[in-house]
């Protein structure tokens, strides 16, 4: 059984996220082959040599399913694109690339985070191809600490801003975008984030069936999906009650 999941935004503004997902780390999590997370894992990421306490007793709950037999696959988001080789090593998961073609019951499926394939959001697009470049990131990572919490802090309020004010259609995949990258790959399954908007669509492409299963957002449930002898499976499934009940995180912090 293997399990896909994206856009948590883990925050430590929100626990009940956090504990979900800690739960799903000592439950289901820990019976999987493998577990992918398919970018906005956490809200923000300003470099591996900034975590706090709670991205760090992260990055050891995710140790601890890795040292248990599971292994683990970290694809970067539009929030956590800084997360780099340190956390990786540390957390014992593998960083995959934004596309990358995978192996799930026996046929090539192809992951992505989703946001590049938003191309009708042309300033979105832009800026992501300047803050990707090998050059930004050095620069980036080697500001000061104090520089890159404001920047990060900017950057995340300019773009809630500017999505609150873009059509559903600019800020959602592009139609076309779809089957030209799923054909670049010679794949007929995509799996995707980003958009927040989870389901599992059928398309054509040419005379064979597709599909495309777009993963949901950790807000008020969560979602995953399950691959297994059965198929695909995407569900989602409430959080735990707070009451009674205190935020465990690893023992060894």
């Amino acid at each position: 059984m293997i399990l896909l999941i994206s856009d948590l935004h883990l925050e430590q503004e929100r626990p009940d996220i956090t504990r979900a997902f800690l739960d799903l780390l000592a439950g289901r999590a820990r019976t999987a082959e493998s577990l992918y997370i398919l970018g906005d894992f956490f809200e923000a990421w300003i470099g591996d040599d900034a975590m706090s306490p709670f991205q760090l007793s992260i990055c050891k709950a995710l140790r601890e399913l890795s040292d248990s037999g599971t292994r683990i696959f970290l694809m970067h988001g539009n929030r956590d694109f800084m997360i780099g080789k340190g956390f990786c090593k540390a957390a014992g998961c593998t960083l995959l690339a934004d596309p990358t073609v995978v192996q799930l019951n026996g046929e090539p499926v192809l992951l992505m985070h989703g946001d590049s394939l938003c191309t009708r959001d042309v300033g979105y697009i832009r800026m992501r191809r300047y803050l990707r470049h090998p050059l930004t990131l050095f620069i980036l990572r080697h500001l000061p600490l104090k520089t890159r919490h404001k920047l990060a802090r900017k950057l995340r309020n300019e773009s809630r801003a500017k999505t609150s004010m873009k059509a559903n259609d600019i800020v959602d995949v592009t139609p076309e975008e779809v089957p030209r990258i799923m054909q670049q790959f010679g794949v007929h399954t995509l799996i995707h984030g980003h958009t927040h908007r989870p389901a599992i669509h059928k398309l054509q492409l040419g005379d064979v069936a597709a599909k495309r299963i777009v993963l949901g957002d950790w807000d008020r449930q969560g979602w995953a999906l399950q691959v297994d002898e059965q198929g695909f499976s995407l569900g989602s499934f409430d959080f735990a009650p707070q009451e009674n009940r205190t935020l465990a995180l690893p023992s060894s912090l």
